[in-house]
């Protein structure tokens, strides 16, 4: 149980909430297969897949659920030509243009026909809550499919006081000072290899470095003419290396060797043991990274949320 991603929302006020009662809450919208004519549905699922029962998996006082997605795939190009034989078989019975409304509805039909037979693509999303740092974290690529499953979550809960974290200064202030040496590196962080450049201008490029010493000429150059670092990648405490973009979106995490060799010395068979071990280790490890990561990039605005 290794997360490749993590979104992380803030909790505004205190929140707490037991296995038991987060058990209760998610029950209540757990998942259904799609029905004959409905073209998505989601629901929550338990964590360990065919290994346990129970929709939340708790670990040190870390909660971790999964939201599964089932979505029917229809190709486009096949309901486009499927409209296309109809509207011209009206045409021709009827001797009759076919206008544009009456395509869409004909295409609601073929639509409503194809859905029973269309394959179906099933995707999870994990996320673990951890009421005692404060945090929500979201195994998820993307800030809409995180957003997702909060509100999914805030849904099934009626109520969950979260957002991302606010910064003291913007990160793209922070990545630009890190590479051209304005702002210092903390000694915790390592750069990477791999940056991603962007010309804040209106119609300004991007410019995808990989496989270079961020501290080159050649990186300086772009820097120097007004360029801005939105995406790069760093090494946490030698032991965590990421993705890290302009949005505190944490992408292709791979924990570093140390925390595997823990993991193999945890001398057990059974696979949900293993989960378990593993989902301890990686939440100790971000326990750690995610406050440390927030004070390097400047520190948190805590302005707007409630202490006890």
């Amino acid at each position: 149980m290794w997360f490749r991603n993590a979104r992380v929302f803030r909790f505004t006020k205190p929140f707490d909430i037991s296995a038991e009662e987060l058990e209760e809450k998610l029950s209540g919208d757990t998942f259904k297969p799609c029905g004959p004519q409905e073209t998505a549905r989601q629901g929550w699922v338990p964590p360990l897949g065919k290994h346990g029962e129970q929709l939340v998996h708790s670990a040190n006082g870390y909660h971790l659920i999964a939201l599964r997605k089932e979505e029917k795939i229809l190709p486009g190009p096949v309901i486009k030509d499927a409209v296309e034989d109809k509207a011209e078989a009206i045409e021709i019975e009827q001797g009759r243009k076919v206008r544009r409304k009456e395509k869409e509805e004909i295409k609601e039909q073929v639509m409503l026909e194809m859905l029973p037979q269309a394959f179906s693509r099933n995707r999870r999303c994990f996320a673990y809550l951890a009421p005692q740092d404060g945090v929500l974290v979201v195994d998820a690529g993307s800030a809409k499919q995180a957003e997702d499953l909060a509100s999914t979550l805030r849904k099934s809960l009626g109520s969950l006081p979260v957002r991302p974290p606010m910064l003291e200064q913007a990160p793209i202030f922070t990545f630009t000072g890190w590479l051209n040496e304005t702002i210092d590196l903390p000694g915790t962080v390592v750069l990477g290899d791999e940056c991603e450049l962007k010309d804040p201008s209106e119609d300004g490029g991007v410019v995808r470095c990989k496989g270079l010493n961020l501290k080159a000429d050649e990186i300086r150059n772009h820097l120097d003419a007004g360029m801005e670092v939105t995406k790069l990648a760093l090494t946490w405490d030698n032991n965590v290396s990421f993705m890290l973009d302009e949005e505190m979106g944490i992408r292709r995490l791979k924990f570093g060797e140390t925390l595997q060799d823990q993991l193999d010395d945890v001398d057990v068979d059974d696979a949900a043991a293993k989960f378990d071990a593993a989902f301890t280790l990686m939440t100790l490890e971000l326990a750690k990274l995610i406050p440390g990561l927030l004070e390097a990039m400047g520190g948190e605005d805590r302005s707007a949320i409630v202490e006890e």
